[in-house]
């Protein structure tokens, strides 16, 4: 869940193709093609292994000065649990439909069996404790085996922690840099050792070395960044999506890290923006509510995609500072927010446009540190909707 943007939080604007190289990020309707080495080498008990292939990561290319940049949006998902309503794969589809790759941020519980969960000791939580449920043992499998094909299809697999604390005395809010530490050091415990907890035999690894492939992750409730960052510092990641809601201009770093808000987009029919996040349009709308008299649904899946294209057309059309847009695999309110991202990534992937890279945050990231610090700077001076120009 997020914090809700309302009137008078964070206002207005942002906006303003070239090299990315397509040897760089995906672009649209390319479909990139998974693989499966012979050599897969199991790691620890065989929960994870390296030798894996995936599609070639694109290798970015440095932007000239005055070259004008690709539009890039970011696809993210909190938990990306599979729960058996079928929203993992159909985003991996609607993904490989259109050369796009997205950052899949697991929370770690979601591969801990229920019946094992006094190993979770969350910081000022009891044990065991979750603000998020527990999954089946069917819906961990189903989790597992799409956590597999996401990186073999070219996705990043992040972190969305572990038990979503966002109220009370047992906040990530306030929790110390240590206490970070130690719920992200139970994350990738159960992300690597699920094999051993569950006890399942006949699944396949995932296919990658997650102490290698985590550079990055974002909070519950986009809260506790500030103690994190030390941590994830010291652990080498490389990026943070938990900031509480940004505006639409190019990303600087904080404590060394990329900084990956959530950005305010301007929200049709409304003088004030909305988090570009799918719980935020809900809270805006329906009031928190997850199940709404169905009347509304037309004309709020309606507004959830226009939000999102407004957001995009705003970048593209003026300083094209890059898109951030979040979701859960959720069928709040008959399922519209996820009807609007897919008719928006649709929009934002039309061959007409063929300066638009839709990546992950990894991808990014590999943009960002292959740039002259000098022309990222020169993005960086764009306010939100100012149109970029070429400068000598």
């Amino acid at each position: 869940m997020r914090e809700v943007s309302r009137r008078g939080i964070l206002g207005l604007g942002a906006g303003a193709v070239a090299s990315l190289a397509v040897a760089g990020c995906s672009s649209p309707g390319s479909k990139p093609k998974p693989h499966e080495t012979r050599q897969a080498k199991p790691i620890g008990d065989g929960s994870t292994s390296r030798g894996a292939q995936r599609p070639k990561e694109p290798k970015p290319e440095r932007l000239a000065r005055g070259q004008k940049p690709p539009q890039f949006v970011v696809f993210s998902w909190d938990g990306a649990g599979e729960v058996g309503n079928g929203l993992f794969p159909r985003f991996r589809k609607l993904a490989k439909d259109h050369g796009a790759t997205m950052t899949f941020f697991l929370s770690g519980i979601y591969c801990l069996p229920e019946s094992k969960k006094s190993m979770y000791r969350p910081p000022n939580n009891p044990v065991g404790a979750s603000d998020i449920g527990y999954l089946t043992d069917e819906h961990i499998r189903a989790t597992l085996e799409n956590v597999r094909k996401a990186w073999l299809e070219g996705h990043e697999i992040g972190t969305h922690f572990n038990g979503h604390f966002c109220a009370g005395s047992g906040s990530v809010e306030r929790w110390t840099p240590a206490q970070w530490r130690s719920e992200i050091d139970q994350a990738m415990s159960f992300v690597t050792k699920w094999r051993t907890n569950t006890g399942f035999k006949d699944l396949d690894p995932l296919p990658f070395d997650y102490h290698k492939e985590l550079i990055g992750g974002r909070t519950p409730c986009l809260k506790g960044q500030e103690n994190l960052l030390p941590t994830a510092r010291k652990l080498g990641w490389r990026y943070d999506a938990s900031s509480p809601g940004g505006t639409q201009v190019w990303p600087s770093k904080k404590q060394g890290l990329w900084d990956f808000p959530l950005q305010q987009i301007p929200f049709p029919g409304h003088s004030f923006e909305v988090l570009s996040m799918d719980y935020n349009i809900l809270a805006n709308q329906s009031h928190n509510s997850t199940n709404a008299p169905p009347a509304n649904y037309p004309g709020w899946r309606k507004q959830a995609t226009e939000a999102y294209i407004a957001g995009f057309k705003r970048a593209y059309e003026t300083n094209r500072a890059p898109l951030f847009i979040g979701n859960h695999f959720e069928e709040w309110n008959g399922g519209i927010y996820m009807d609007a991202v897919e008719e928006a990534l649709k929009h934002m992937a039309d061959e007409k446009r063929k300066d638009v890279r839709l990546v992950s945050f990894k991808q990014f990231t590999d943009w960002l540190d292959a740039q002259d610090p000098a022309v990222l700077d020169d993005l960086r001076s764009y306010g939100v909707g100012e149109t970029w120009r070429a400068k000598p």
